[in-house]
């Protein structure tokens, strides 16, 4: 046949690939026979956005000549050509901006051991939504499912272990996890993960470290550019050896023999990745195709719900102490008043002593740098979620299951904590009731003891009197 005649005969860029058979379902090189005008001007004339290794096409080259190696584009190859399946995709690899539509065709006649495909691409710098939504009927039913779980009004947290879930299902593998990655203070965290009932894998937070973001990092290396990673077989697995062998030895010995790997990305931010090991290689068609929407689904929702989140942080923190800020307070307060839990509450008030003297003496500067030295004794006593800045200096604790005798041991704490910081000092009050829906009464019972503490204070060194009290938090 005259594979050059043919790829000209397609109005879109083509290409003739050729595949090496090898023994036990393996392959050998993969290469670019020859192609089309509009093809050929893709590697040698490609547009601003897309770098290719070199910009001269020669026939009969390896694929990886142009194109970083990808295991994707190598099993859609394998498949088209050694098994004669008509494969199409429709992907956004990492590596360029652009989606791609892509197709490929198993030809005829073979060539002994060398088998041959078309391979036709579309390109686009914007995704195409009838392209995404171009699915079979089992694959639709799926990623309408997870719409519908995250469209619910329940827990975010628990639609999206259930979607977990569902993934491992679809993946018929022994572990699924979506993990969380913060590109900023470089962490990692476990969002969800989901086992099958006979699994011998640790949990993920097993192996969440500090270290870890490190290893997680190396995944964008590891997938090459393209738009996901899946590791079929042995073959497949050499590749992730040889490009990160510190991986591969930690996942293999954790049990991991194949591998699924998506990274979640939204607006070009990485959020983190959905992965799957051991899977059944035999539904890897499915899986790619169903998860290369889902993910593209799944990233869109995690993208919102952490905007959502640091819009929350942003407006329920103090942003000199990083403390929470009191219209948060008000929000807790409120919640506790009409809490069912029948829990006990304990108030610890601390305003801090001598501020206006250090504003004077030393500037706002002194006074910030203050401020939060307070807020630093208050974490060293109290958890971060107990802590809250009222207003100006005056700073609350707020616990519940405590005991009267734990509240005052706070307190003391908190003096003694107090005095690891220059300059700090602070005029303390407690208060406690025995329900939760007391939580006021005990505010402002601890408010009394504050100002009575201050008053005493005050009245032993008049040098650092200051005027009228700034803030009167509760009536008295």
């Amino acid at each position: 046949m005259n594979f050059q005649s043919f790829a000209d005969s397609i109005p879109m860029a083509a290409c003739i690939v050729s595949v090496e058979k090898l023994a036990g379902d393996d392959y050998g090189k993969v290469r670019i026979v020859n192609g089309n005008r509009l093809y050929i001007d893709s590697i040698e004339r490609p547009p601003e956005n897309m770098t290719m290794l070199t910009k001269k096409f020669v026939p009969d080259s390896e694929y990886t000549s142009y194109l970083t190696r990808d295991l994707n584009f190598e099993d859609a190859c394998y498949n088209a050509a050694v098994r004669k399946k008509c494969i199409h995709s429709y992907a956004h690899p990492a590596r360029f901006d652009i989606w791609f539509n892509m197709t490929f065709l198993p030809l005829y006649p073979d060539d002994g051991d060398i088998c041959y495909c078309m391979y036709i691409m579309e390109a686009s710098f914007k995704p195409d939504a009838k392209r995404l939504s171009t699915i079979s009927a089992d694959i639709a039913s799926s990623v309408l499912e997870t719409c519908i779980k995250l469209r619910s009004p329940g827990d975010f947290r628990e639609t999206m272990s259930s979607i977990c879930k569902d993934i491992r299902k679809l993946c018929d593998s022994e572990y699924c996890c979506i993990l969380l990655m913060d590109t900023e203070k470089r962490k990692c965290s476990v969002l969800c993960e989901a086992f099958s009932q006979d699994s011998r894998l640790l949990p993920m937070e097993t192996y969440v470290n500090d270290e870890f973001y490190d290893i997680a990092d190396s995944w964008k290396d590891t997938i090459s550019g393209s738009n996901c990673l899946i590791v079929k077989n042995e073959h497949d697995m050499a590749v992730v050896r040889e490009r990160n062998p510190e991986w591969h030895a930690s996942i293999t010995a954790a049990g991991g023999k194949t591998i699924v790997l998506f990274p979640l990305e939204f607006k070009g931010e990485l959020l983190g990745y959905i992965w799957t090991l051991n899977f059944s290689a035999d539904s890897a068609e499915t899986i790619k195709e169903t998860l290369e929407l889902t993910t593209f689904i799944l990233a869109s929702e995690l993208y919102s719900y952490r905007l959502i989140d640091k819009l929350h942080v942003l407006s329920s923190t103090d942003m000199l102490t990083g403390v929470m800020n009191r219209n948060e307070m008000n929000n807790f307060v409120d919640s506790l008043a009409v809490s069912a839990s029948g829990k006990t509450a304990g108030i610890v008030f601390a305003d801090l002593n001598g501020l206006k003297a250090v504003n004077d003496n030393g500037g706002h500067e002194a006074g910030d740098a203050l401020l939060k030295n307070a807020a630093n004794a208050l974490r060293d006593v109290f958890a971060v979620h107990e802590i809250f800045r009222a207003g100006g200096d005056e700073f609350v604790a707020i616990m519940t299951d405590i005991s009267e005798d734990e509240l005052q041991e706070k307190a003391a704490k908190l003096r003694a904590a107090a005095g690891k910081y220059p300059d700090l000092v602070f005029a303390v009050g407690v208060g406690f009731a025995d329900n939760v829906t007391e939580v006021r009464q005990a505010l402002c019972i601890a408010d009394e003891h504050m100002y009575d503490d201050k008053k005493r204070y005050y009245e032993q060194h008049p040098e650092k009197k200051r005027g009228a009290r700034a803030i009167q938090f509760f009536p008295h």
